[in-house]
């Protein structure tokens, strides 16, 4: 019959039927919005690459008074966006109690880093503090929530074994062993950061929510320096300078767009994306501190970029 016969005809020439992409993936947005949040990343990372020289140029500073005056600097510059969304009705009590735990997780993953910074090395430290995903893929199993892809997955292993390259020669110091888990420490607070960022997803005013979030933080680590007997104080004004260029570049451009990649994308593919930073953090070392990476380092770097990459680029079906 010739309707049957147009039916099997619709059926054997049908269009293959497009992969579903998954929620919270970066391809699952439109080009343009994919665009805005890979090069949000892009520059994120570029930015707090920069830190770990900022801070160890800062040095003989107290890390507790580096890091704490670092997240005082960014507070008060924010200030007047958390203001304006306070009065436009942005940041509603609940918000304001997950930003004031998200600066407590921000107190004790600076002041656990910057510390670390001066007990190993750059790339260590730095490497170490960006396990950051791996804590999020553990909560991710774990709660069934924001559940990584099996892209993401592959992706975790592969950067995972480059950092465990760029960090392995000083992970194998003992006298570096508590500079290690002070760094990983400080990741565990970066993952705590993010996940409760994520909570409020898109409506989520970014800006000011990182605004309350530095200021708490920066009232923790200053309040505790007080109470330990720590002067406030600066050698100079050039280790003061670049604890203000730390504000400046890696926490308000840097961390500031993290936050806003939060509202768009799952936790894990930001934490994944951040995977890049001890690349950068080791290359800078390397111009900037005259480290001299081994060659384990650089292969290292080779594959932690990979994973990055790999997890940007695409998701599971």
């Amino acid at each position: 019959m010739p309707v049957e016969r147009r039916s099997a005809h619709v059926r054997l020439y049908a269009p293959h039927t497009a992969p579903k992409r998954e929620p919270g993936s970066v391809l699952a947005m439109s080009a343009p919005a994919r665009t805005r949040v890979v090069g949000a990343l892009v520059l994120a990372i570029s930015a707090i690459s920069c830190a770990a020289i900022f801070f160890r140029r800062a040095a003989p500073t107290h890390p507790l008074v580096a890091s704490g005056t670092r997240l005082l600097v960014a507070a008060l510059l924010l200030a007047p966006l958390v203001w304006r969304a306070r009065v436009a009705g942005r940041l509603p009590a609940p918000v304001l109690r997950s930003a004031a735990l998200g600066g407590v997780a921000y107190a004790v993953h600076f002041g656990a880093w910057v510390t670390s910074l001066t007990m190993t090395t750059v790339a260590a430290s730095v490497t170490l503090v960006a396990a950051t995903p791996v804590v999020l893929a553990v909560v991710g199993f774990a709660t069934k929530k924001d559940r990584p892809t099996s892209r993401h997955v592959v992706a975790l292993a592969i950067a995972s074994v480059g950092l465990l390259l760029i960090g392995g020669a000083d992970i194998s110091d003992s006298g570096a062993l508590l500079g290690d888990a002070l760094a990983l420490l400080g990741a565990v607070a970066m993952a705590i950061y993010m996940l409760i960022a994520r909570r409020h997803g898109p409506t989520l005013d970014s800006w000011a929510y990182s605004g309350v979030a530095t200021a708490v933080g920066a009232i923790v680590l200053l309040g505790v320096a007080l109470v330990a007997g720590i002067p406030i104080a600066f050698a100079g004004w050039r280790p003061f300078a670049y604890v203000v260029l730390a504000a400046l570049l890696p926490q308000l451009v840097g961390h500031g767009l993290v936050t806003w990649c939060l509202r768009h994308v799952r936790p894990t593919t930001v934490g994944i994306a951040t995977l890049a930073e001890p690349v950068g953090a080791t290359l800078l070392a390397l111009l900037v501190l005259g480290e001299v990476p081994a060659t384990t380092t650089v292969v290292g770097c080779a594959l932690a970029l990979f994973g990055v990459s790999l997890a940007m680029s695409g998701q599971s079906h």
